[in-house]
């Protein structure tokens, strides 16, 4: 956290928070972000049966595998946190040095960790925060550990900084507008395919039961996005992904309803992940070649993923203003860098 600029009292930072990725693509280093992550119980919960599970097949086993995953798509690091980089750099050379806001990275789990980034930011001078979840569309099981991190530094501190969480963008126009035109870019370059398939990360259904909105969220983007696009309701379809362990989760699930399509006689199909904002191992490995190869084998001929929105000028522009807008009150109705705050 060293790299943190000393800042005046009042100076606003904006963390861009993504759910995490491991050190390395090795086995031991998979092993310790697993361990983290599964073991929040807001992602599963917590009991003496999990912590059995867990810890004496769960880490025995997948560290392994999702490691030789994660060697498909790391170049010199993980692309979760090499595209999280050139996010707040990209963002930051937008602001002036006078200016209010400096935008900052941080991961849930994992290295930058969101815990330690506050503690480095309050003691460099940053007392007012907006904390950005890079989750469109909001879960308990991914904004709501942000919270969980958040609200554990604010109960052990004694200076409480000023601070916001954006919950959710799901229903934004401006959100919408990208995604939407992210498709018609995607279309206009590589031609469009017979389907279009919104995969979604997929939740297990009883948190669903429980409360938790993201689904309904899930389907509302995807409504959304096909109004922008002019499409009729059999242009477009809704699936989930990731499934872990044998509970019921969220369906369709993505690979058996490709695998259903291929072996109808659908030929080609364009799939994209929009609960995410940066491609990561669910999308570039999980999506884009796991499931191209399943349904490929099932008699489909072309498959067509469509990248996150990542650190594309048209996504940094509806982030930036995202959170301009979120921290109005606080430097005013006109930013330093000079740029309108709508």
């Amino acid at each position: 956290m060293d790299n943190i600029p000393q800042n005046d009292s009042g100076k606003i930072a904006a963390v861009l928070v993504n759910l995490g990725t491991p050190d390395a693509p090795t086995p031991s280093a998979v092993r310790r972000y697993l361990r983290e992550f599964l073991w929040d119980d807001r992602v599963i919960k917590r009991n003496p049966l999990w912590w059995l599970i867990l810890n004496t097949i769960v880490l025995s086993v997948r560290p392994r595998r999702v490691a030789k995953a994660y060697e498909t798509i790391w170049k010199d690091d993980s692309p979760m946190r090499v595209i999280g980089q050139n996010q707040v750099k990209a963002l930051n050379a937008r602001q002036t040095e006078v200016g209010p806001l400096r935008f900052f990275m941080a991961m849930t789990y994992g290295k930058p960790s969101l815990k330690q980034l506050m503690k480095a930011l309050q003691d460099k001078g940053y007392d007012r925060w907006v904390i950005l979840p890079l989750y469109p569309q909001y879960s308990a099981t991914t904004t709501g550990a942000v919270y969980d991190v958040v609200n554990r530094y604010a109960l052990k501190t004694r200076n409480i900084p000023e601070y916001r969480v954006i919950k959710e963008y799901h229903a934004e126009p401006g959100y919408i507008a990208v995604l939407s035109k992210s498709i018609e870019q995607h279309w206009k370059q590589n031609g469009r395919n017979e389907r279009l398939l919104f995969s979604f990360h997929g939740i297990p259904k009883s948190y669903v039961e429980l409360g938790d909105p993201y689904q309904q969220a899930c389907y509302s983007t995807a409504k959304a996005v096909a109004a922008y696009l002019g499409l009729k309701e059999s242009e477009y379809f809704v699936s989930f992904q990731s499934r872990f362990g044998p509970t019921e989760w969220l369906q369709p699930y993505t690979d058996k309803l490709l695998t259903q399509w291929g072996n109808e006689g659908v030929k080609s199909v364009d799939i994209l992940c929009p609960a995410f904002s940066v491609d990561c191992l669910e999308t570039l490995e999980e999506i884009s070649e796991e499931n191209r190869e399943v349904f490929l084998n099932a008699g489909g001929e072309s498959f067509s993923y469509i990248p996150c929105l990542n650190d594309s000028e048209e996504h940094l522009e509806f982030l930036e203003s995202l959170v301009l807008n979120n921290v109005n009150d606080w430097v005013g109705n006109q930013s330093k860098t000079g740029r309108e705050i709508a």
